[in-house]
């Protein structure tokens, strides 16, 4: 390594964070990078580990131990810290096809699995190729241009997010003309329309997508695959199709009161509120005082989010932003543990308590963390014209049976309710959207993902792949990039005989 002692010299150094009060104000990112020499001394921590755990990208008691793309963080690391950034965004960009998303919205599963922090604090991996990537754009070292030579194959991707991109990206560099379908108006998918703008602002989606373009990959957007073109038109016009529409079916919650007015689905809803941001060219105070949203206006709301997760975090992050007068997010889950238990340890992805930037609003807002853990909700209440007024809850105890399965019951004497205007449904998803999987009759497992044979990205339906959460269900940016990689080279090796991918 560049540095063999700097894990021993240097302290690690986050991003700090615009504060609360004034960050609420608006969509913007919100984190600030640190210096040339700050951000190479950072990398200098990186230790000459012997087993890099950080790029083993492997699962360890049902959970992720590592990065899933394989990225070559040492050597990336120590490019960093020499100063060397072109030749670290090479080495970077041999295994990651977007650092700049993932640098911004992943968990970093490579800082949870890095050896320098099982024994003190890990290397700042996540936001090492952060400023490596941007370093690139701003240097124009980003600038892929169109194949010399063509193949003469076509291929279909449907779904534009991040397993989609990462699909196109690859197969177009293999010289096969790819054609990238997206329902909605915009391409990016989940990094455009089911991530908020101050985690992944959407302008870093647009440079991406010119980037694609520019290197030959056609994008048509506002095309419904399933129902504005049928699964016959389109694989007669290309020689394979590869399935990456996400696991867009919402877990719904089935209680009394449901069909009262103000209960909506949380992408939906963050989906809406990302549409107005870009459609007012960013300008947030026509974002944040628009009346004309399809749930009208949150200011001075009650707003009750369903779903401790990614997901429902950025619902109460967008709702402060949007005026609410009280947020309250709901988790049927206990809180996880402060500090790792026993039966979690190192390199296991670290299943502990963590306070995210929504809830750090909410405290800064209303005094208080907006969770409320073990915790469900029994009825929807609504007045006499069908507008929601409340959430009746009730505590939950967590069991585990004889033979292992976990089961959550509800504790009698624990009922209780609150005030909601607003519902925001953010309770996962329950697999892809069947009118999708029924065009292409291609068969689904048990969860409603796309099924194929283990390690496999081919469908039951000839010259039919897919990829992403639609094939391994909701999951990280991270898993969905090394997904459509791995598809894509099984794409071409079906097109072509063989892959270099």
């Amino acid at each position: 390594m560049g540095k063999a002692t700097g894990f021993m010299e240097y302290d690690r150094c986050e991003l700090t964070s615009i504060a609360p009060k004034d960050r609420i104000k608006n969509f913007d990112e919100f984190h600030v990078p640190l210096s040339e020499e700050e951000r190479r001394t950072q990398a200098a921590r990186c230790m000459a580990c012997g087993v890099p755990f950080c790029q083993a990208g492997v699962m360890i008691a049902g959970m992720a131990s590592g990065c899933p793309l394989h990225n070559l963080v040492p050597e990336t690391n120590e490019l960093l810290y020499h100063g060397n950034y072109e030749q670290a965004y090479r080495r970077l960009s041999k295994t990651h096809s977007f650092p700049e998303f993932t640098g911004r919205v992943c968990p970093a599963l490579c800082e949870a699995a890095c050896t320098c922090g099982y024994v003190s604090e890990a290397v700042t991996t996540k936001d090492n190729e952060k400023d490596i990537i941007e370093f690139a754009y701003e240097h124009g070292l980003v600038d892929e241009s169109e194949p010399s030579v063509r193949t003469g194959k076509t291929v279909a991707v449907v779904g534009s997010g991040p397993s989609g991109l990462a699909c196109a990206q690859l197969l177009n560099r293999r010289g096969h003309k790819v054609t990238v379908f997206e329902r909605f108006d915009r391409p990016g998918g989940l990094l455009r329309y089911g991530i908020p703008n101050m985690k992944l602002d959407k302008r870093i989606v647009d440079r991406r997508i010119e980037v694609m373009k520019k290197s030959g990959i056609e994008f048509k957007c506002g095309v419904d695959v399933g129902k504005d073109i049928s699964a016959k038109q389109l694989c007669s016009k290309f020689d394979r199709v590869v399935l990456c529409c996400g696991a867009s079916k919402p877990r719904d919650i089935n209680v009394p009161g449901r069909d009262a007015s103000g209960i909506m689905f949380a992408v939906p809803f963050l989906r809406e509120v990302s549409k107005k941001v870009m459609d007012h060219d960013y300008d947030y105070k026509k974002v944040i005082g628009a009346k004309d949203f399809s749930f009208g206006s949150l200011k001075g709301k009650n707003v009750v989010v369903i779903g401790g997760g990614d997901t429902g975090n950025d619902c109460v992050g967008t709702s402060i932003r949007l005026g609410a007068a009280s947020v309250t997010q709901i988790e049927m889950m206990p809180p996880a543990p402060e500090k790792r238990a026993v039966s979690n340890p190192w390199p296991e992805w670290p299943k502990v308590l963590k306070t995210d930037y929504g809830q750090e609003e909410a405290i800064f807002c209303f005094g208080k963390d907006p969770r409320i853990f073990s915790t469900t909700v029994t009825e929807f209440v609504k007045d006499e014209k069908g507008n929601l007024t409340a959430v009746k809850t009730i505590k939950l105890e967590r069991k585990i049976g004889k033979d292992g399965k976990v089961s959550f019951e509800n504790v009698a004497g624990t009922e209780g309710q609150l005030p909601a205007d607003i519902v925001l449904i953010a309770a996962g998803f329950l697999g892809s959207e069947e009118y999708v999987t029924k065009e292409f009759g291609v068969d689904v497992n048990g969860r409603g993902n796309v099924a194929t044979a283990e390690g496999r990205y081919a469908t039951s339906a000839d010259d039919i792949f897919t990829a992403g959460d639609m094939h391994r269900g909701q999951s990280l940016v991270v898993w969905a990039i090394a997904e459509g990689r791995a598809a894509a080279a099984a794409v071409d090796e079906s097109l072509v005989g063989y892959t270099n991918l």
